[in-house]
């Protein structure tokens, strides 16, 4: 099943405080459970003003129905093609 990384831009995001990001959690959470199990989260990453998400979900539709139900922006929707890390310069 192909991941997906979703930026959603949100002023503040790296302010928000722990309980703001459990709500935010439990909304998504919530959202999924109702989409059902074609989609995951799998984690995310806070900045200052953006939140990135990987995601696995067949297809980017089913990505940008998760945000129109949370009531989250996806700015970007982006399918991961291939990933990298120091062990691939490794011959």
């Amino acid at each position: 099943m192909p991941k997906f990384v979703i930026e959603r831009e949100i002023p503040g995001a790296g302010s928000l405080s722990v309980p703001q990001l459990q709500a935010i959690a439990q909304k998504s959470c919530s959202v999924l459970r109702n989409l059902g199990p074609q989609i995951q989260w799998l984690h995310s990453y806070v900045t200052d003003n953006k939140i990135y998400c990987v995601y696995i979900a067949p297809d980017e539709a089913t990505v940008r129905e998760h945000a129109s139900q949370g009531g989250f922006p996806a700015n970007s929707v982006q399918q991961i093609r291939r990933m990298i890390d120091p062990t691939t310069a490794e011959a």
